[in-house]
């Protein structure tokens, strides 16, 4: 608090030594001493002096005292200023200096989760795969050599080796559901598909790529996609598959998309998901559609609609009164977060739920193997059913294929695709 007068009380601040010989310089005598000496009381220490100049002097220190004290005060006011200054700046700097370094850190590992990070494609992995496979003793040194020339054959001439590929599953399909009397009410399913797994080249990023390939292997059995299959008639490998996609790019097609991969593709492990898929398909004149299934429709973060639009793709023009239902529809290309699968079939069951029956390239051709046994008691199927229960997660896309386009459709999409938004079911 400012210094206050001894006298009137007020606060004078630095002007107290002003302030008192104006206001009060008359009281600084006192009344004499019974002798009749005159004594003068200093205001501040009551020390008595006899002699007025000396009070003023005494009186003068005390000021002087003051003023300096006052002048320290400021002074490490001053300095705590600048100090608590400097230190909320390099606080600041290292606040700043951390959150870069977060970003950057999460930035590498989005890039790793998705493939972008320069590590190397489907060829690289699948040697280092292989390598540790013979160190841990799980493969022979000769198998090493013979995978490896296989595989190098299969980069060479962009076709998949079909080792990981299992057919015949939708037949078996057939088969069993045409005797099972259980709960099932009807059945639909797509026409002739194989199943493709994931393999030591592309396991934990290639599921988009291998869904591509199951939906491929339908269209390559139906001779009305002939024409525009003329340049693929075998199912090609993934590293092919990635060319494509770029082919497509260098069109015109999905210029934005392309701009998150970089242009670039090949020779990485980069993930791809429903767009990539639709602009491949549109690219070979496949007319498909890409629907958003953008949040649940049902309680507990379902998506009921999801299956109610998949019953109706697959029970348009297959009306019948038949429990068992082959349709000459493609199988449906489906999306979600961190993971894609494909839609074979769909059941109704006699209490009127339904039941999607997808090809999971996380399911091995030892599991799919266990689906060809015409005997099966169904216990194989759990690996393929799910329940609206089943599928809860925030968002879904599908890419249903329904024709052929011509050229000027063909186009007319790739300009759309310049500003391209998927169909969004509300």
């Amino acid at each position: 608090a400012p210094p206050q007068c001894p006298f009137c009380g007020k606060a004078a601040g630095r002007e107290l030594e002003e302030h008192v010989r104006a206001r009060h310089g008359h009281l600084l005598g006192a009344p004499g001493t019974g002798n009749g000496e005159q004594l003068y009381e200093c205001p501040m220490c009551s020390l008595t002096c006899t002699n007025i100049q000396i009070l003023e002097e005494h009186v003068d220190l005390h000021l002087e005292e003051h003023n300096f004290s006052e002048g320290i005060g400021m002074f490490h006011c001053d300095e705590d200023l600048e100090l608590a200054q400097q230190l909320q700046t390099e606080e600041d700097e290292r606040q700043r200096s951390e959150e870069e370094k977060r970003e950057r850190e999460e930035f590498k590992k989005l890039q790793r989760q998705y493939g972008l990070d320069n590590s190397g494609g489907f060829k690289q992995q699948f040697l280092k795969n292989m390598e540790r496979e013979v160190d841990r003793g799980r493969m022979l040194p000769f198998e090493y050599h013979k995978r490896k020339a296989d595989m190098m054959e299969s980069l060479a001439s962009g076709i998949d080796d079909g080792k990981t590929k299992t057919s015949g599953v939708i037949e078996a399909l057939c088969k069993y559901y045409q005797n099972e009397n259980k709960d099932v009410r009807r059945v639909w399913l797509s026409a002739g598909v194989d199943h493709f797994h994931s393999s030591l080249g592309d396991r934990g990023w290639g599921c988009g790529y291998r869904n591509f390939q199951m939906l491929l292997s339908s269209l390559l059995q139906d001779s009305s996609y002939n024409d525009c299959l003329r340049d693929t008639t075998l199912i090609p490998s993934i590293p092919k598959i990635q060319s494509m996609i770029e082919d497509a790019w260098r069109e015109g097609f999905d210029l934005h998309g392309a701009s998150h991969f970089n242009n670039r593709l090949h020779g990485s492990k980069a993930w791809i998901g429903a767009c990539e898929i639709y602009t491949l398909l549109t690219s070979l004149r496949i007319r498909c559609r890409i629907i958003d299934f953008h949040k649940p429709t049902g309680p507990m973060g379902t998506h009921p609609r999801l299956f109610e639009w998949i019953l109706h793709y697959y029970s348009t023009d297959n009306e019948g009164g038949a429990k068992v239902v082959c349709t000459s529809k493609p199988p449906i290309y489906l999306q979600h977060q961190g993971h894609s699968r494909t839609v074979v079939g769909i059941e109704e069951k006699k209490n009127k739920s339904l039941c999607l029956l997808l090809f999971d390239p996380g399911c091995s051709s030892q599991q799919m193997q266990k689906l060809l046994k015409q005997n099966s008691d169904g216990t194989g199927l759990k690996l393929l059913r799910k329940f609206v229960g089943s599928l809860k997660e925030k968002q879904y896309q599908i890419v249903a294929v329904d024709g052929v386009l011509s050229l000027e459709e063909k186009a007319a999409r790739c300009r759309a695709s310049q500003v391209f938004t998927s169909e969004k079911i509300p």
